[in-house]
């Protein structure tokens, strides 16, 4: 994995109008720890900062690069970062240090690559993991891990324990999930006819309601006439 620098000061903490002082000057507090180091309150660059995030795995390696002898030359990686809730600009970062002789606990990316036979035979590919945590030398983080779905038929999946991982790498996972599948088609019903919406066949007349009058067609019987005439 390819390791890149990232520009790293000490900051003072107190009093707290030097944070708005830092990032009015394009700065990003954060702060320094590890298993064998005191916590120390550093400075970075927030351009340089965000463009390793953008450009690189989350959990990339990086060295610092100090004027400062105790930070110059660590190698960490982000723990985390705090992003405002709207502009999305990064207000604070929390880097591990790394001890290179050990091995390291890491989530990194999957990388799916090739057309699935069964998304050809109309089924959808559905990724059932998005990260995969891994034990490896700090030296060898993946930017990704790599999966060839190209041989899925539809219901087929990929588990752990199908990937075939570098040298060094170890998938730590308890069972073995699986980390993508192939779907069915989904076929959509048929849209029903308004006559048989109704629930009456096509072409029948409704039956008229019980007590209902007959309509007039003036066929009926004759009115009598008047009795109202002058008497002989």
């Amino acid at each position: 994995m390819e390791t890149v620098e990232l520009a790293c000061e000490p900051r003072e903490t107190h009093p707290a109008s030097r944070l708005t002082a830092l990032r009015a000057a394009g700065g990003v507090p954060a702060v320094l720890y590890g298993p064998r180091r005191p916590t120390l309150a550093v400075a970075l660059e927030s351009k340089q900062l965000a463009a390793n995030l953008r450009s690189a795995a989350r959990q990339r390696l990086m060295r610092l690069r100090s004027s400062a002898a105790e930070l110059d030359g660590r190698h960490v990686i982000i723990k985390e970062v705090q992003r405002r809730a709207v502009s999305g600009a990064i207000i604070h970062a929390d880097l591990f240090e790394v001890d290179l002789s050990r091995p390291l606990r890491v989530s990194v990316p999957l990388k799916f690559a090739g057309r699935p036979a069964g998304v050809a035979a109309g089924g959808i590919l559905q990724p059932l993991m998005r990260e995969l945590e891994i034990e490896c030398p700090p030296l060898e983080i993946p930017d990704a891990i790599e999966v060839d779905v190209s041989a899925l038929g539809v219901h087929d999946a990929i588990h752990v324990s199908a990937l075939k991982l570098a040298a060094g790498i170890k998938a730590v996972a308890g069972a073995d999930p699986a980390l993508v599948t192939v779907l069915p088609p989904t076929v959509a019903e048929a849209p029903a006819k308004p006559a048989e919406a109704a629930g009456a066949p096509a072409g029948a007349e409704a039956a008229p309601a019980p007590g209902a009058a007959p309509e007039e067609s003036g066929e009926g019987p004759a009115k009598e006439p008047s009795q109202g005439g002058r008497k002989a």
